[in-house]
C-alpha cells in the first residue's frame, strides 16, 4: 500500500522530530507517548517506527543533534585573541545559539536523567566538548593573569548554567534586544572571573 501524501521519510522524519521536541519540552519525557507524538504529526503510531526504533532514541537524537550543531557552529567562529576576547566571544556565540532553541535547550539540560546509560555517556561526551572549551579559555586567562579562578571546572558550570539561562525568560520584542542581552552576559562573564566588564549599558 503506498504511503499517504506527506509521509515520506524526507518530510515525516524532520515532522516527528519536531513533534517530538515540543512535547518533551512541554510535557517532559516520560509524560509523553510515541501515540501522542504520532497525534501530533498526524500519522498512525506504528508509522513512527519507520523511522524511529523507540522514544529513547528520539530523545536522544535530539539531544545529539542540538549539541553536535552547536559544536560545530562554535568550531566555525573566527579566532579570537587573548583569553578576555574569547571569553567575550563565548558568552556572545552561546547566548546567540541558544536564545533560538529553547526547546532544544531544555530537553539537552533537563531529560539527561531519562537517558539510558549507553546514549547518556554519548550525550556526557558531546557536552564535555564543549564545556572544555570554555574551560580552556578559563585556564588561559588564570595562567595569563587577567582571570582570578579559583576552580575551572566549577566556573565553567556556573557560566554555562548562567548563560544558558537567557533561554527562561528572553523574549523577542522586550525591553532588551539580542545585542544587548549578549553584550550585558558578556560583561557579567568577564565580571565573573575577576575580568573587568569592557561595556557600559544603560537601562
Amino acid at each position: 500500500m503506498a504511503r499517504k501524501t506527506g509521509s515520506h521519510s524526507e518530510i515525516t522524519g524532520p515532522r516527528i522530530r519536531a513533534a517530538a521536541q515540543h512535547l518533551f519540552a512541554r510535557h517532559g519525557y516520560a509524560a509523553v507517548s510515541m501515540r501522542q507524538i504520532a497525534a501530533e504529526v498526524g500519522v498512525q503510531a506504528g508509522a513512527l517506527y519507520l523511522y524511529t526504533p523507540d522514544k529513547q532514541s528520539l530523545l536522544a537524537d535530539l539531544m545529539r543533534d542540538h549539541l553536535e550543531g552547536l559544536l560545530e557552529a562554535f568550531a566555525d567562529l573566527p579566532p579570537a585573541s587573548g583569553p578576555e576576547a574569547r571569553l567575550d566571544q563565548f558568552a556572545r556565540f552561546h547566548i546567540g545559539y541558544h536564545i533560538d532553541r529553547p526547546d532544544a535547550v531544555f530537553i539537552a539540560y533537563m531529560e539527561l536523567r531519562n537517558l539510558e546509560p549507553d546514549n547518556f555517556s554519548a550525550i556526557e561526551a558531546l557536552r564535555r566538548r564543549y564545556e572544555n572549551a570554555l574551560e580552556a579559555i578559563l585556564r588561559d586567562g588564570r595562567a595569563a593573569g587577567v582571570f582570578a579562578v579559583p576552580d575551572t571546572k566549577l566556573a565553567t558550570l556556573a557560566l554555562i548554567a548562567m548563560l544558558t539561562g537567557v533561554t527562561n525568560w528572553y523574549r523577542e520584542g522586550g525591553r532588551l534586544g539580542r545585542a544587548e542581552v549578549e553584550a550585558i552576559y558578556a560583561d557579567m562573564a568577564r565580571n565573573a572571573v575577576g575580568s573587568p566588564a569592557r561595556v557600559q549599558h544603560t537601562a
